[in-house]
């Protein structure tokens, strides 16, 4: 009896991951992408490929060399945080952000940098004209010999410069810039980013060069174009920051080579960016005159401790609904306090206009900092300022209870080491060994924590 012959049947492929299914669908299964899901062409039944003979034999894990994947720093600290502790030869490294966050000019700070320590280094710019980035290097003063530019927008001649130039790091901005002639569609089109995503990284791989590509990110933030890239890169970098703010935040929301709990902070100034071990400064007003309405605490952001400080103002309304107005912190979250301070502390504003900001446009989403908030609250309604030295520390539940939140002792260590005297945190934190020079207050409520940091009169 004759066996069966493989018939084709229809395959269907998702645009933004590659995901495949044997009918057509709405939904990617893999992506979750709506009307990503289109028709490949014909799949045989069974499998395709065959079993080839193998070049290099499979090698025993312990006798792989390590020394070929040793970290090189990149000599800014904070984009070495972030990654693990430098750039991996071979690594490929998506850097997304919006347009005019400095991403260019962290790249060109560090492309000079490792051009000064002796490597070559290729800059592909298809944004810019190579005089644009002569002038933006010759501001930030990253004019190397080492350093070399080419500005070119098709693939062949960006491989063809990788193979002429050699570099051992190879910077590509930006990814959506380069087309291939080889794959039908304009450039930063779903397959031009595949087909160049994957062609520079398996160059990167072969030769050994840490690459870094920079990506553009959509309305909601996410980064722009397939998936599939962020499936194929090693790590994959976001660059967040408001125009009108001089600071930057880095953050690793994929990394093969270390943890993703990490964050970098940059300063984005005239003279280019630089990064910012100690950014206390910049989320800490420097007053000497105490002012109502202010209190600091300590937020968790990744595994790195960084201080904030919350100020409100509390006035009379004319209005029959007063204002709420907040800036960098939750408004769902400022009217929870509202409505356990008025509950539970009996201090009411319900008639009274609220304004809540955070100092040096920082982002405080963590219920860490809700006690700091409530004590901002109630100075700036009692009119009296908080004690100085004190931070606060927990989260305030319906009950008017203080929680505890995570890494309590890492947050009562900072507060202890950018000089505050007394530190207000949950009872239930525990009995741990407390730093020197600080004097931690536990309560139990938001009453307690009231009257623990406001002065009795």
């Amino acid at each position: 009896m004759a066996s069966p012959s493989r018939t084709a049947r229809p395959a269907y492929r998702c645009t933004e991951c590659g995901w495949t299914a044997a009918k057509w669908v709405g939904r990617c299964g893999e992506c979750q992408a709506w009307g990503t899901v289109s028709e490949a062409g014909s799949a045989p039944a069974g499998p395709a490929t065959k079993a080839t003979s193998v070049r290099t034999p499979a090698t025993p894990i312990a006798e792989v060399s390590a020394s070929a994947s040793a970290r090189r720093s990149t000599g800014v600290g904070e984009f070495d945080r972030v990654l693990g502790g430098g750039l991996v030869p071979g690594a490929a490294i998506l850097l997304a952000g919006e347009p005019g966050v400095g991403k260019s000019t962290l790249l060109l700070d560090v492309a000079a940098r490792a051009a000064r320590e002796g490597q070559r280094v290729l800059y592909v710019t298809g944004e810019e004209s190579a005089g644009q980035v002569r002038l933006r290097a010759e501001r930030i003063g990253a004019l190397e010999q080492g350093l070399l530019l080419a500005a070119e927008t098709d693939l062949g001649s960006v491989l063809g410069h990788i193979e002429a130039s050699e570099p051992a790091l190879l910077m590509v901005d930006s990814i959506q810039t380069i087309a291939s002639a080889e794959v039908d569609g304009t450039p930063g089109g779903v397959g031009q980013v595949r087909e160049v995503a994957s062609a520079l990284i398996q160059a990167a791989k072969t030769r050994g060069l840490a690459m870094v590509l920079v990506g553009h990110v959509t309305k909601d933030g996410s980064v722009a174009g397939p998936r599939l890239v962020e499936h194929l890169v090693d790590v994959v970098c976001q660059f967040e920051g408001e125009q009108h703010s001089q600071l930057r935040l880095l953050r690793a929301i994929k990394n093969r080579f270390g943890s993703v709990d990490e964050v970098g902070c940059f300063q984005l100034h005239d003279g280019g960016i630089e990064g910012v071990a100690d950014p206390s400064g910049l989320f800490l007003s420097r007053e000497d005159v105490q002012v109502p309405g202010t209190c600091a605490t300590i937020t968790i952001d990744g595994k790195r401790p960084l201080p904030a400080e919350i100020q409100a103002l509390v006035a009379p309304s004319a209005l029959s609904n007063p204002r709420r107005a907040t800036s960098g912190i939750d408004s769902a979250r400022v009217a929870m306090i509202l409505a356990v301070l008025h509950r539970r502390v009996g201090l009411a504003v319900a008639a009274d206009d609220v304004y809540v900001s955070t100092i040096g446009g920082a982002r405080v989403t963590e219920p860490g900092a809700d006690v700091a908030l409530a004590l901002a609250l109630a100075s700036a309604r009692a009119d009296v300022p908080v004690r100085r030295g004190f931070a606060a520390i927990g989260e305030v539940a319906l009950s008017g209870a203080v929680r505890p939140v995570n890494a309590m002792a890492q947050r009562i260590a900072e507060a202890a080491r950018l000089g505050f005297t007394d530190v207000i945190v949950p009872e239930s934190t525990g009995a741990s060994k407390d730093p020197a020079g600080v004097r931690v207050h536990r309560v139990q409520t938001l009453r307690e924590a009231v009257a623990a940091a406001l002065p009795r009169e």
